[in-house]
């Protein structure tokens, strides 16, 4: 299968995390896309009202493509923790509350007091794993996703300043340093979200 996307075209990013904006647009960065973020278009974001991770990023997706007549990629993404039964999941951003002033330190309050409400103290009490998954979408036809995963373990309290919502407690296996202190440069080779875009590269951009 040929290539959907050559360098120079126009991909629109259909999220308002500046997070997420800015992960995204590094991982990109090889391919020579000209990106352009659905605020930067003044697309309003659609209501998260799937039940999976699957579905939001394509109902992102969608809704960015069709609205711009250009290919979107959408991107949803949480923290799942085996301790609470996989929550906070899809929720993972409104347990941080609504809008632009959403309070992640918290969103990892409420996560640790749910933890240790089920005794939750030890390493290995204490497993998780960060999803994330992009979908990709034309103003027509099928959307295609890819999904990424990278497991850790949580800590506390939440360590380093780099990253965004959940990152600090979050340490991935293989190392000792939450994603709050890992570099981006090095975050971006190893997350979740690096994995879901490589899919997506390998399928649409290679």
């Amino acid at each position: 299968m040929s290539a959907r996307l050559q360098p120079g075209d126009t991909l629109v990013i259909a999220t308002h995390n500046s997070g997420k904006l800015r992960e995204i647009e590094a991982m990109l960065s090889p391919w020579r896309l000209r990106l352009i973020a659905a605020g930067d278009l003044g697309l309003p974001e659609p209501d998260e009202t799937g039940a999976t991770f699957e579905d939001n990023a394509r109902l992102k997706a969608v809704a960015a493509a069709e609205a711009s007549g250009m290919p979107a990629l959408g991107d949803d993404s949480g923290l799942a923790v085996e301790a609470l039964g996989g929550q906070p999941g899809i929720y993972s951003a409104r347990w941080a509350g609504s809008g632009r002033d959403r309070d992640f330190a918290h969103a990892m309050r409420t996560v640790e007091e749910k933890l240790r409400a089920v005794a939750a103290t030890t390493a290995e009490k204490r497993r998780a794993k960060f999803v994330a998954v992009v979908s990709y979408a034309e103003p027509t036809g099928e959307p295609l996703t890819f999904r990424g995963e990278v497991a850790g373990t949580l800590v506390w309290p939440p360590r380093g300043e780099r990253g965004f919502g959940y990152d600090p407690m979050f340490v991935p296996d293989g190392e000792q340093r939450t994603f709050g202190e890992i570099a981006p440069s090095d975050k971006d080779v190893m997350s979740h979200r690096a994995r879901a875009i490589a899919a997506f590269a390998a399928k649409v951009l290679a």
